[in-house]
């Protein structure tokens, strides 16, 4: 079928093994020597590669593997890409297609113009030869630039600590400003701790002693605007011989005080200031309406600590407790006889005299004795609060304040016996007289005319066991005189009940 085609010149295959030389055509003429065997079948259509090469199909580059460095192996900087060469232009029709011939220096002197019956193959300019890239360079690239984004995220991770930092330490770069709930309504439930002070403390003072050698601190309350104040008989004796008594207000006022009248047995003293004004007189409750789990709070200044406020309930009732003095038998007028109210309010030296709050901010007891650690008690200096505090009913310290401010004296209910303090066995034994004469039962007086003798052991007072002396004094003391009281009596190992009324005492 080729047979009516033009001849065309058979192209001269360059198939050779790397690292062979073979002559290059010379102006179209083959060198002499062996030719050799091509690698493949001559292709009868020419087709490129496989026909004659042309500028049209230029050789691939010839790509050299790089080993890969070892791990760890410091790589030298990259270095420049090899500008383009391109391989002189030799004489020959076909001399250009060599894939295996290195790459020839880029020649100063431009290759002379081909003849104008040159192959069209001869006619073309020379191709720059494609740059063969190092296959290390991209690897050491990324290597470069994954060592740099860590560095950068080292500096950019440390400046960020740092700034962390220093904020949390400032809270800013400029002045500190600490954050602050606003100010609100400083308005309290009358009924809270809060509310019952802030009506109470105004009326409440401290007091200073000083006389016969000794000083004291201790609490008071405004009974009256005409400046009537009820505070505790311990509290002011050392003033009674002479001395200097000063209190101090809320709003810190000073003034100084003079005695109005005590009464030692129920440890309750009166004083008075002249020329304070705008006095805050506190309103009296019912101690008798008082329940055992009330919610009470005391005020005073314990250990000078003026204006402390201390909260609890009322723990019991009725408790007899006795305080100060010698106990030197009935009726020593240095032993405070108290049928108290029992509080855990937090009361310490400093409290005595001081108001004992109920819910509603009325005076339901004044603050008296505590029971301490090493049952210590007001007047002996010793111990503190162990949530046994004890305080005198405001029924019984008005009436002895009403009593000290109209006449200076207070009055004591009484029964006309006298008591036999050594008797241990259970109730109130009424004393044996001396050389067989009935002189511890006072002619005429209530017990007397109740039928009460000598030797009779006195068991309950209104139906309440009575274990002791002193605790029959505190149940008759907390009466008013010409009430009339249930005895029980035991005598000869029988018992019968027998109703007396209280006569009348002054008290020291």
């Amino acid at each position: 079928m080729d047979e009516g085609k033009a001849a065309r010149p058979q192209p001269t295959w360059w198939s050779r093994p790397r690292g062979t030389s073979a002559p290059r055509p010379v102006g179209g003429v083959q060198a002499a020597g062996p030719v050799p065997r091509p690698l493949h079948g001559e292709d009868p259509y020419g087709t490129p590669p496989y026909g004659g090469p042309g500028p049209w199909a230029p050789a691939p580059p010839v790509q050299r593997p790089v080993p890969t460095p070892a791990r760890g192996t410091r790589l030298p900087a990259q270095a420049q890409p090899p500008a383009p060469e391109s391989a002189a232009a030799p004489s020959g029709p076909f001399a250009r297609y060599d894939p295996w011939a290195p790459p020839s220096p880029p020649s100063a002197v431009p290759p002379p113009p081909p003849a104008p019956d040159a192959p069209l193959s001869q006619t073309l300019p020379d191709l720059p030869a494609p740059r063969t890239p190092s296959p290390a360079g991209p690897r050491r690239v990324r290597r470069r630039t994954a060592a740099a984004l860590a560095a950068l995220a080292l500096a950019v991770g440390g400046v960020g600590g740092w700034v962390g930092s220093h904020l949390e330490r400032t809270a800013g770069f400029g002045t500190i400003e600490l954050s602050q709930a606003p100010v609100e309504d400083t308005e309290r439930d009358p009924g809270s701790v809060a509310g019952i002070a802030e009506r109470a403390l105004p009326g409440v003072v401290t007091i200073h002693v000083r006389g016969s050698g000794e000083q004291g601190t201790g609490t008071g309350f405004v009974l009256d605007k005409r400046g009537h104040l009820l505070t505790n008989h311990h509290v002011v004796e050392p003033a009674e011989g002479g001395g200097d008594i000063r209190v101090t207000f809320h709003g810190g006022e000073t003034a100084a005080a003079e005695i109005v009248g005590t009464d030692s047995g129920y440890d309750l003293a009166v004083l008075r200031v002249k020329g304070v004004h705008g006095l805050h007189p506190l309103p009296l409750g019912n101690s008798d309406s008082v329940r055992v789990g009330d919610p009470v709070v005391a005020i005073g200044a314990p250990y000078d600590l003026a204006g402390t406020v201390t909260e609890g309930i009322i723990s019991a009732k009725e408790r007899p407790i006795t305080a100060g003095g010698d106990r030197g038998g009935a009726g020593s007028s240095d032993i405070s006889y108290v049928d108290a109210l029992q509080t855990d309010a937090p009361i310490n030296p400093g409290n005595s005299g001081g108001p004992l709050m109920d819910a509603r901010g009325r005076v339901i007891g004044i603050n008296s004795a505590i029971r301490a650690a090493d049952n210590g008690l007001p007047g002996s200096g010793r111990g503190g609060s162990i949530g046994l505090g004890f305080a005198i009913p405001v029924n019984q310290a008005k009436r002895v304040a009403e009593e000290l401010i109209n006449t200076g004296r207070a009055t004591h209910p009484v029964i006309g016996v006298t008591l036999d303090m050594e008797y241990t066995g259970e109730g109130a034994r009424v004393a044996l007289g001396s050389g067989g004469e009935g002189t511890s039962v006072v002619p005429g007086g209530p017990a007397d005319r109740a039928g009460i003798e000598e030797g009779d052991v006195i068991t309950e007072v209104d139906g309440t066991p009575v274990r002791g002396g002193e605790e029959l004094i505190v149940k008759i003391r907390s009466h008013r005189p010409g009430d009339r009281l249930e005895l029980t009596v035991e005598r000869g190992g029988r018992e019968r009940t027998v109703e007396v009324v209280l006569g009348s005492a002054t008290g020291s």
